[in-house]
């Protein structure tokens, strides 16, 4: 056993050799098990509005907003994720006449795909209330714009959380997948490492495992979490 390997490389790992500012720590390059975590959070964060706007617009009574969104979640949903990171790594230095870092060309990637399934835990979330909910608002006088945005949608995206949780975790192992155009993720940081020393490939390749899922498993853990405190939250209110 060469464990001596991964201990050796560990820091690498973890953020790679790149000197990173804790302040401003977008300002270097850095790689690694960071790396990977950096695209999930801001790809949650961009999916998540994307998600929200093509959620409620599909649910639109208006074809001219609802089918494109329609489009838009039933064409990405039928891509897969790799297949679309190849489409605009390679497609997009012919539109632009010039080539995007592989680190925002995968964010992209990320916000848009999981942007298509965000939507549709908008719409079932919202169609999954009672159907008086709505009619109710509209009885009291609200339109129905703010029906949904002080009446539907704060109950749906409180039933939503756990499946936002759950789609954070798929996109933090997704991140593996932005090794294939370069991105120094924790992924490529095992093979570079793997590559270079060449004894140690059962032991990297644990480590890396195991490093997946101890992220995987906070945010699991944590949407247990909000799924006990929503059932009780919810049996309060009746």
């Amino acid at each position: 056993m060469h464990w001596n390997v991964v201990i050796d490389n560990f820091d690498y790992f973890l953020w790679g050799r790149a000197s990173v500012d804790w302040v401003f720590p977008f300002v270097h390059d850095v790689g690694g098990m960071a790396s990977g975590i950096i695209l999930a959070f801001f790809g949650i964060i961009g999916a998540f509005w994307i998600g929200l706007a093509a959620g409620l617009m599909r649910l639109s009574r208006r074809w001219w907003i609802k089918y494109p969104a329609v489009i838009y979640i039933e064409i990405i949903r039928g891509i897969p994720l790799l297949l679309l990171i190849f489409w605009f790594f390679f497609l997009a230095p012919v539109l632009l006449g010039r080539s995007l870092p592989a680190f925002s060309t995968t964010l992209a990637c990320f916000i848009i795909f999981t942007g298509a399934y965000i939507g549709e835990i908008v719409r079932a979330g919202v169609l999954a209330l009672p159907n008086g909910q709505m009619e109710a608002a509209r009885g009291s006088g609200l339109s129905r714009y703010q029906a949904m945005r002080y009446v539907i949608l704060p109950q749906a995206l409180r039933n939503m959380i756990p499946s936002f949780v759950n789609q954070f975790v798929s996109l933090t192992k997704d991140t593996s997948l932005a090794s294939v155009i370069g991105v120094n993720e924790l992924t490529r940081t095992g093979v570079q490492v793997d590559n270079r020393e060449m004894i140690a490939s059962f032991e990297i390749w644990i480590t890396i495992a195991a490093l997946y899922f101890c992220i995987c498993y906070v945010l699991t853990s944590i949407s247990r979490r909000m799924e006990a405190h929503l059932s009780r939250y919810q049996a309060r209110d009746r």
